[in-house]
């Protein structure tokens, strides 16, 4: 561990010896999962952990080189948190192109390294084989007596197989924060609001994670719930924020997803404005992850392309220490080409502010953290 998290770390250590503990939701967790949840719980106290979407698969003018990051290239360390996402799982390319045989080396290389791995799901309906941006009102017909029912247990079990191999030794799993079905207070995806009702949602989040307990035998999955901050209200946050929310037995992460109060040009409101409200939604966001002992985060954020050169340390760094919120750790998307991009490369006009942003103390990289598997 670097220096620069020492004080933190120590500082970590009390703040979290005096409040509640959060306890995963799964009663026969495994091991390895209940460590990377402890570990979470004490890190958001000690710094952000930062994560990147799709990081080791490929990058601005790269594809699949064993070991490249663009990270890394840009700050010298990998990130500690890494996203993958198991969209078209019934293929043999994940919805980005992404063999699914490199990501599981991709899951195996993280968890050697001592880095986090966390899972979303661009899941094609499994009704009519539309994409997740189709608003058909499906979910009825994935639930027990729907006519896509078997439809969805294969894709569940097709999931369960590829979750399954991400083992080390037979008794050693691989644990993995899941985050399925997000943004569900949008309209975009079949599982989003006005495309299926708000008790429909919860009967697929509960069947679903019932299913891969119950009927599977994971539990190395760790859950995280996490709505989209622009149809969130700030003056009713916490009502607005658990619409759908399935119950603590089903949750173990409150995350939030947050393009709107990074730049999005779409958001009229000034950049001071923005800052301000990104700190009171991390702040709303922590004081709810508290009352519930869970764990908050920023589960997906970014500003495509980086147009704004102090990105990293004046629209995401100095809102989240404003919020104080113990933001467990953000992510930002992936990096795909020079005009689809969320972490600079050299040459970037955002790059020395991404190095500044790496350098502070308050957040925390693959290099600066300890192993939480050991």
């Amino acid at each position: 561990m670097l220096p620069k998290t020492i004080a933190l770390l120590l500082f970590g250590f009390i703040l979290y010896g005096v409040s509640a503990q959060p306890v995963l939701s799964d009663p026969q967790a495994h091991p390895r999962a209940a460590q990377l949840y402890d570990f979470l719980g004490r890190s958001a106290s000690q710094g952000i952990l930062f994560g990147h979407q799709d990081d080791l698969s490929y990058g601005v003018d790269w594809w699949d080189v064993p070991g490249r990051s663009d990270v890394k290239d840009a700050v010298g360390s990998y990130p500690a948190v890494f996203g993958w996402d198991v969209g078209v799982i019934t293929s043999k390319r994940n919805i980005d192109s992404v063999l699914f045989k490199s990501m599981l080396k991709g899951i195996h290389r993280v968890y050697k390294m001592g880095g986090i791995n966390t899972i979303s799901w661009h899941m094609v309906n499994p009704e009519n084989g539309a994409s997740s941006w189709d608003k058909s009102h499906s979910v009825p017909a994935l639930l027990p007596g729907g006519k896509a029912h078997q439809t969805y247990l294969d894709r569940l079990d097709r999931f369960a197989d590829f979750i399954g191999a991400c083992q080390v030794f037979p008794f050693q799993k691989i644990p993995i924060v899941f985050r399925p079905f997000h943004e569900h207070n949008g309209d975009w995806f079949w599982w989003g609001k006005g495309n299926c009702t708000e008790q429909e949602y919860i009967d697929l989040w509960r069947f679903t994670v019932d299913y891969l307990r119950n009927e599977k035998n994971l539990h190395q999955l760790i859950y995280a719930f996490s709505p989209d901050r622009s149809r969130l209200q700030l003056d009713d946050f916490d009502q607005a924020y658990l619409y759908g929310y399935p119950g603590d037995d089903y949750v173990d992460i409150l995350g939030l997803d947050d393009y709107w109060d990074v730049g999005k040009s779409q958001n009229k409101v000034s950049d001071s404005t923005q800052h301000l409200h990104l700190t009171a939604s991390l702040q709303q966001l922590g004081n709810l992850a508290r009352s519930k002992q869970k764990i908050a985060a920023l589960t997906e954020t970014g500003l495509d392309g980086l147009a704004k050169e102090a990105w990293y340390t004046q629209w995401l760094l100095e809102p989240m220490q404003a919020a104080e919120a113990n933001i467990a750790w953000v992510l930002v998307w992936r990096n795909s080409t020079k005009k689809h991009h969320y972490v600079p490369y050299e040459g970037h006009p955002a790059f020395s502010d991404f190095r500044a942003f790496e350098a502070h103390s308050a957040t925390l990289f693959l290099r600066d953290i300890t192993n939480p598997y050991k």
